[in-house]
């Protein structure tokens, strides 16, 4: 079988596993291509992305290159690669770098394509309360995410299961499935097939996406904050009081008392929030310009009987 030359693309964590993946393989990653590093923390710190420390780990040259420009195409075409592979990588790639490896570009993406095409797939998936997760490996072409499908991953969603969780599973068991395709396009057996089904959209989220809205029925405010954690966050304002909800789930039972959509309560050592039918219990939250905590602690530092949350 022959040895491909691969450039990897990609950003954040979740990247990490198939880029281990392929430079584990009989294959060689001759360029890693991410985003530049970013401040992060509250000294902002200019800090590598997890996929350029992991190639430096591994002693793989790397590209940083907050877009694909034609500087960016020349230094990837000078690594003559084969075949691309792009994981989260955060940006765009056109004509003519999709042309550049001989075998063209290849995409793990984090849903069962058509569904949920674009930046936020897992995200959107959980908010929307899918009953499945999945991932795909697909042909890379101009159109967002529209390429035919070589691979493809389901299952379950996990009681409870965040977007950080699940992106962290998905992520894992993606690399297997990018590696898998990497050999059937390597021994010349690999058959991509059209999308078919109606596509839907997961755009980016915002700060806006993660407030919770507890005029709606509790499996909708449950599946937002699991969507949206760990990031953007989940949030809401009590008292006029942000309030990051970092931990929460399904009240077991919410008799006695009775609460109000948005009343907030006390009860038997837990804190709860009323919803259209029912509660979310508060596990761990971060007051505004504070450290996290358990709910029940900062709900005892409140010293009041009952707030409200919006």
């Amino acid at each position: 079988m022959p040895q491909l030359r691969i450039v990897f693309a990609g950003t954040p964590a979740a990247a990490v596993p198939s880029l281990e993946r392929l430079a584990a393989s009989a294959h060689e990653v001759v360029g890693v291509v991410t985003r530049p590093p970013a401040p992060l923390g509250r000294k902002r710190v200019l800090t590598p992305s997890p996929v350029a420390a992991t190639a430096t780990r591994l002693g793989i040259p790397v590209i940083d290159a907050a877009r694909l420009d034609d500087e960016a195409t020349a230094r990837i075409a000078a690594l003559r690669p084969d075949l691309g592979v792009i994981v989260a990588y955060g940006g765009l790639v056109r004509e003519p770098l999709l042309s550049t490896p001989a075998h063209g570009w290849i995409n793990l993406h984090f849903s069962a394509l058509p569904a949920w095409r674009g930046a936020a797939p897992v995200q959107r998936a959980l908010i929307a309360g899918d009953a499945e997760l999945g991932a795909s490996v697909f042909r890379l072409v101009p159109e967002l995410d529209a390429g035919d499908v070589y691979a493809v991953r389901t299952r379950p969603v996990e009681p409870g299961e965040t977007a950080g969780a699940a992106l962290e599973s998905l992520a894992a068991s993606g690399a297997d499935l990018v590696a898998d395709v990497v050999e059937a396009i390597a021994d010349g057996s690999a058959v991509a097939g059209p999308q078919r089904g109606d596509a839907t959209f997961a755009p980016k989220l915002t700060i806006d996406d993660g407030r919770l809205d507890w005029t709606r029925p509790t499996v909708e405010v449950d599946a937002r904050y699991r969507g949206v954690t760990p990031e953007p966050g989940a949030h809401t304002e009590v008292d006029g009081i942000r309030l990051k909800v970092l931990e929460a789930g399904p009240a077991a039972s919410v008799d006695p008392p009775r609460l109000a959509p948005g009343e907030v309560r006390g009860e038997r050592r837990r804190v709860l929030v009323g919803t259209a039918d029912g509660a979310l219990e508060l596990r761990r939250v971060q007051p505004a310009g504070r450290t996290a905590m358990a709910a029940a602690d900062w709900w005892r530092g409140l010293g009041v009987d009952r707030a409200v949350a919006r």
